[in-house]
């Protein structure tokens, strides 16, 4: 039987955003397909977390389109974001410190809930059902980013590493079709790093997961990702595997001020 052809999951077509008189993204064009990791590069200021938040939909964009599975993305509002399929972490932490792992967690499949205030205000049948199936998935996913020994712990007392993946895990949580990573090397050390390309490429083989990460860590995109894009003043100067992105003059131009 012939393989059936890789589909793009994320499809970006000419976008543009001002800022009054500043482009911020200039005609950006770029396709992630299904099961794959994408890293999104550039220096300071290219454009890479303004495009974050058109996908994340904090942003509008004045032209172009963006397809999350060939249908676009202005359909959705953007609290259904996360009910659409589209998860995301933050470059600054936003968890719950007073909170214990294992409940920061079991907050983030609360997106996909289909009980109202009513409902878990009288503790309905269907809401404790429901309450049972986040708590064994939050089980899983805590298992599969080794955080079983802390589940319990209050996320102020964990070190930043391990709060990092207790975003990332929280992020899981509402089973996303696609996972937006805003840096998520930031502030780790060279050990960490490393451990968190292994963990990304066993979250991609063991969840079917798509990703795209905006990252400074050269090393990390280079090495965990398929397709490597590079933005440079709101423009994109490079799309294809790390290998060609990292060869490629204007990317070296842009990061070195010189030629290749």
């Amino acid at each position: 039987m012939q393989e059936p052809r890789a589909q793009a999951l994320l499809e970006v077509t000419g976008v543009t955003v001002r800022f009054g008189g500043i482009t911020a993204l200039d005609g950006v064009s770029f396709k992630v397909m299904r099961g794959t990791i994408a890293g999104l590069i550039g220096p300071n200021g290219a454009g890479k977390t303004t495009l974050f938040n058109c996908l994340s939909r904090l942003y509008g964009f004045s032209e172009g389109e963006i397809l999350f599975e060939g249908k676009p993305l202005t359909d959705t509002p953007p609290h259904g974001i996360a009910a659409l399929g589209i998860g995301r972490t933050f470059q600054n932490l936003a968890l719950f410190r007073t909170m214990s792992v294992r409940d920061n967690v079991m907050l983030g499949g609360h997106a996909r809930s289909a009980s109202g205030f009513l409902s878990n205000a009288l503790r309905l049948p269907h809401v404790q059902r429901e309450e049972r199936q986040l708590g064994a998935r939050a089980s899983q996913v805590i298992d599969l980013l080794d955080l079983q020994a802390v589940a319990a712990t209050p996320v102020a007392d964990l070190p930043f590493g391990t709060q990092k993946r207790v975003e990332l895990a929280r992020a899981l949580m509402s089973q996303p079709k696609l996972l937006l990573l805003d840096e998520p090397a930031g502030g780790l050390n060279h050990e960490e790093v490393d451990g968190l390309r292994l963990l990304l490429r066993r979250i991609q083989s063991e969840l079917q997961l798509t990703m795209l990460l905006v990252e400074h860590h050269m090393n990390l995109v280079m090495r965990v990702s398929d397709q490597v894009i590079a933005l440079d003043f709101g423009r994109k100067i490079a799309d294809g595997t790390p290998a060609e992105v990292r060869e490629n003059p204007d990317v070296v131009r842009a990061y070195l001020g010189v030629e290749a």
